[in-house]
Order: structure tokens, then sequence, then C-alpha cells
């Protein structure tokens, strides 16, 4: 059965969905972008994507086209004509197209271009790789050095998924100057006794939706956050690893590099945050 998605203000069948050859999303990469999940019919955190998204666009001096108010019915609108029960709702905005390429901006009056979109996801909540845990590569971090703004420039994250998988492995953690900046798509974590260690919020990470719901759970239950910069061979000594993300929630790490954390299997502290995080995110759905 054919999608229902959305262009431009219009509920599409998406083999009738058009947008410009000249919009600067696929020239230029010039959009942002925001994935919020769906469980039960419910929306997870999504003012905390709203707010994100307003963020972005401001950086990237962007109009933004739709208003939250209108942007949550959408969302909640394409849940509906789709049917989705767990799965995601992908929404992108680009500076749009004047009708021809340029390097420089088009004028201030060119609207932007806004698709969203859904994916089905069965099983999102009771995944089977979140009980069996990820196995993890590093690489250089090559990426441009604004990656707290959401941008569609996802290229190197592309790579880093495929040289992960060329090396058997489930994704890649970025390293720059010695130390761990993310996952390809998401926010990565080490764990040292009771203690969640995290990079620190700066233009070289994405400001995760998930990481802040999350940390802010670890420390209501009492563990302890620090937020600091660590590097490969400190998260190969570690107790257990963790990754975020608004797609896989929290996920174990249980190898980087080929070396097992502990014993090879998902620790203690991992599925315990999973289990919380789900549970109160089901609670303030929308």
């Amino acid at each position: 059965m054919s999608r229902t998605v959305y262009v431009n203000g219009e509920y599409l069948p998406e083999d009738e969905a058009r947008i410009s050859i000249f919009d600067r999303g696929f020239l230029m990469a010039d959009g942002v972008y925001e994935v919020t999940s769906v469980l039960d019919g419910k929306l997870i955190d999504f003012d905390g994507h709203a707010v994100r998204l307003s963020r972005s666009l401001n950086e990237l001096e962007m109009k933004n086209p739709i208003s939250k108010d209108d942007l949550l019915e959408v969302h909640r609108e394409l849940v509906r004509l789709n049917e989705i029960n767990e799965g995601l709702v992908y929404l992108q905005i680009t500076r749009g197209s004047d009708g021809d390429r340029d390097f420089a901006f088009p004028a201030e009056d060119t609207e932007p271009t806004i698709v969203l979109f859904t994916q089905n996801k069965p099983g999102m909540a009771d995944s089977p790789a979140a009980r069996k845990g990820a196995k993890v590569i590093s690489i250089e971090d090559i990426r441009w050095g604004r990656r707290d703004i959401k941008t569609v420039q996802l290229l190197y994250p592309s790579m880093g998924k495929m040289m992960a998988k060329k090396a058997g492995c489930d994704d890649a953690w970025m390293v720059e100057d010695g130390f761990v900046t993310e996952g390809t798509s998401n926010n990565a974590y080490i764990v040292k006794g009771n203690r969640i260690i995290t990079r620190a919020l700066s233009n070289d990470i994405l400001h995760g939706i998930t990481r802040a719901a999350v940390l802010r759970f670890a420390r209501e239950a009492q563990m302890e956050v620090e937020e600091r910069n660590f590097t490969i061979d400190e998260a190969k000594e570690a107790d257990e690893a963790f990754t975020t993300s608004a797609s896989a929630f929290v996920m174990p790490v249980v190898e980087i590099d080929g070396v097992a954390l502990g014993d090879g299997t998902p620790g203690r502290v991992a599925p315990r945050l999973r289990e919380i995080y789900l549970d109160e995110m089901r609670k303030a759905a929308v």
C-alpha cells in the first residue's frame, strides 16, 4: 500500500510527490531534518524535536514555513493516515528553489520546501538488537564543524555505516583529536561503575533530544553523569557502553574495535535506562 506523504501543504500518495530539481536540499544539502518516534500510535518527545528544528533553522538563517501547532497536526495526521503504531515520522525543510542553481542564497521571499513521511517499524520498543547489543568500530571524524545543526549533510555518516557493515559491525564511533565525538546517527556513552560518561554539548556533536531525556532520567535514578571527552582506549576499558537516538532509544554497545566490553553482553546500566526511557516517554507521548 502506498504511503501518504506531506509536501508543501498537501497530503499526497508517495508516488505523486514532487519537488523541483533545483531545490537546494537536492543540490546543496541546504536543509535540516528531524525524526520523531511513534510508539502506541503517539509521538515521542515532539516538543523537543520542534525546539531543535527551530534552532537549526535559525542557525542557518532559514525561514520556518510552519507553526509548531500545525506541525504537530501534520505529524498526527500522517500517523493516522498511514496507520503507524510503532515507527518514525521524518521531517525535512530546505531553503527551497528560485528556479536555478546558484551558490548564493535565493531571494528572501523564496518559500522553503517542507516534506514529511512516515516509516512503519514494528518492534522498535522490543528490539532484538537491543537485547543483543551493538558492535562498533572507530573512524576518523572528518565532518564539518557545525554538527550541532541537524542538517541533511549525511554522506560521511552513511559512509561510516558502510565501513562498519564491511567490518561485520553495526555502527561506527567517530574520533577527532583523539576523542570520541559521537556515533554516525547517535550520541555515544561509556559507563564506569555507576558513572555515565558522555561528551559535553558543543558545536562538535548533535544536541540529542533522546540524549537530554536519558541523562535527565539517569540523574533522577541517582546515577552519576559526567559530561567530558573520552578516548577510544578509555571506552575499550569501560564496564559497558551505549548510544542514544530517536530511532533506537538506548542501544547497548558490547564491542569496540574488536574488544568486548565486560562479558560481551549488555551490562546493567544501559538496559535499565532503556526501560526507564520507554516507560517515561510513553507516559508523556502525544
